[in-house]
């Protein structure tokens, strides 16, 4: 049987908070993380609203030398994965212990104030430029100061890094390679080179505001932050007594093969990535009791997904959010703290609202969730990522039942064993299976 995969830690720095309380809390009240972006560099910018993390002072967080060390897009990373594993309980010294990190652009911020530095100033360039610029250097720097010994590995697909690094961890897990991962994101790319880059580009807000999904969309507004989880195959965090917070039901990943930086009008490989995580994970549309959409507020973007949970949902209307109308376009972190965003909202049975959502399109006819949180008892949730290159990732999270999931990786041997000692045998194991969303394999 697949090792069943579960979460026991969560991390997020972002726009409308920092932890994951402070996050929840606030995309519950309909904050906004979006203003006019901070310092010299925003003159130089075509558009000059972004959401930017707020109040983050590295050395709050971090070590002398690790707040040198770290680009921003790494401290935020970082700092959300030290979250992650303090709430964990995990010991990570170990050699079946590993990092997945996720990032879009790395230390392109970094890279085009350094070169600006040294054409324009002469200022010699720093030793630490590479070790700063480079995505896989978070992970390296994390591992190294928790004696992280296990795989180690960095995904750069665009918008969906972060749903892919899960994706990644949890074929790691499945295949046997580990017991514990510690998955990792993060992004912090409010430069020239990227606004001015995508403006030109017809992909950001001209106004500076995220609606996704509504009908006065005009693009979508960049964001900063980072998010961690720590995953762990179920027996793993049982056997050390963990917390966990939810089952991991599925995580896939496709490719439209369709276009550098526009999505297939019709969303079918969304759809199909959607459809393959509720196969995976045993579930029906009907399951699923939440969409955290990747609604970045691009009027071919949103159309595309609508579509594609048309077509994978149908007559079902389930319940959808974007929450980058608060949060802005967190790029690679997006697809780990969107994440948590369901998982809260399973813990919760609160789900969050689309802010920003003032005018619905005959395009997007979704079951939008607008101006106030849904109260709503639910099992399962689903993210979704979508970047450019055609990049689709699909997360599916649920409400942790320790009787089935126990039940799911036991040998035949071990479940006769079970029943022939059981005083009520199968009445024990009916209850269990009576619990459970899905029909168990035995």
């Amino acid at each position: 049987m697949a090792a069943r995969i579960v979460i026991t830690g969560m991390g997020a720095v972002t726009p409308v908070g920092i932890g994951v309380d402070n996050y929840w809390n606030s995309l519950l009240r309909g904050e906004c993380g979006i203003g006019e972006i901070e310092g010299a560099a925003a003159q130089k910018m075509l558009v000059t609203r972004a959401a930017q993390v707020k109040d983050f002072h590295a050395r709050d967080w971090l070590s002398v030398r690790l707040a040198a060390d770290l680009d921003l897009f790494m401290q935020y990373a970082y700092v959300a994965a030290e979250q992650a594993l303090e709430e964990s309980g995990l010991d990570a010294r170990s050699w079946r212990t590993g990092v997945v990190m996720g990032t879009a652009l790395a230390g392109l911020r970094l890279a085009g104030h350094t070169q600006q530095e040294f054409y324009e100033a002469g200022k010699p360039v720093s030793p630490r430029f590479l070790s700063k610029y480079m995505g896989n250097i978070a992970a390296a720097q994390f591992a190294i100061s928790h004696g992280i010994k296990g795989p180690s590995l960095t995904l750069s697909t665009a918008c969906s890094s972060g749903g892919d690094a899960l994706v990644t961890a949890s074929m790691l897990l499945r295949s046997g390679e580990a017991d514990s991962i510690v998955v990792m994101a993060g992004e912090s790319a409010i430069s020239p080179l990227v606004i001015n880059g995508l403006c030109k580009a017809g992909a950001l807000s001209k106004n500076g505001v995220s609606r996704p999904f509504d009908a006065d969309r005009n693009g979508f507004v960049v964001g900063e932050g980072g998010g961690a989880l720590v995953l762990e195959t179920e027996r793993h965090a049982l056997k050390r007594g963990a917390k966990i917070h939810a089952v991991l039901g599925a995580c896939t990943n496709n490719t439209d093969a369709y276009h550098t930086v526009t999505p297939e009008p019709e969303g079918t490989g969304a759809a199909e990535c959607m459809r393959l995580a509720l196969s995976r994970a045993e579930l029906e549309p009907g399951d699923i009791g939440y969409v955290n959409a990747h609604g970045t507020a691009t009027t071919a973007g949103d159309i595309a997904e609508t579509n594609a949970i048309h077509s994978v949902f149908r007559q079902y209307e389930v319940p959808v959010s974007s929450t980058k109308g608060a949060t802005g376009h967190l790029m690679g972190a997006g697809g780990i703290t969107e994440v948590i965003a369901c998982v809260k909202a399973v813990q919760t049975g609160t789900l969050p609202f689309n802010a920003g959502f003032e005018t619905p399109d005959a395009q997007c006819d979704l079951n939008i969730i607008a101006s106030e949180p849904l109260r709503q008892d639910i099992r399962w949730a689903m993210s979704n990522s979508l970047g450019f290159g055609g990049q689709n990732s699909c997360v599916i999270t649920g409400r942790y039942d320790r009787g089935y999931l126990w039940i799911s990786h036991i040998t035949q041997s071990d479940l006769r064993r079970f029943l022939r000692k059981s005083s009520h045998g199968w009445a024990a194991l009916s209850e269990m299976c009576a619990v459970c969303p899905t029909k168990p394999r035995l």
